[in-house]
């Protein structure tokens, strides 16, 4: 259990930090928190690209994938909806890698 525990935390953390980039530093160039796969899954899947991909549109694009309701826009993204965006993300970047293999 204490592995997993530590391995869950380093999300965890990693996901506070995008909150926090999200929230002080939106104009942040994506690159600086997700890898080029990570961010071709999330052009792929979102309807609406910027012209510059940012960290706020990165987190959107995470959030919506956890279920995050759009109309409410002056809520700030929860850290639930993020964890849950978080792991679909991983999951959708798996099944991209695997279809790119051959």
């Amino acid at each position: 259990m204490k592995p997993l525990l530590g391995f869950l935390s380093v999300i965890a953390a990693d996901l506070l930090r995008l909150t926090y980039l999200q929230r002080t530093q939106p104009e942040m160039p994506v690159e600086a928190v997700l890898n080029s796969v990570q961010i071709q899954v999330l052009k792929a899947k979102s309807s609406r690209l910027p012209k510059t991909l940012t960290i706020g549109w990165a987190v959107e694009a995470i959030a919506r994938l956890g279920g995050y309701l759009e109309h409410r826009r002056k809520t700030p993204v929860g850290i639930q909806v993020l964890w849950r965006g978080w792991a679909k993300l991983q999951d959708l970047v798996e099944g991209w890698q695997l279809a790119n293999q051959t």
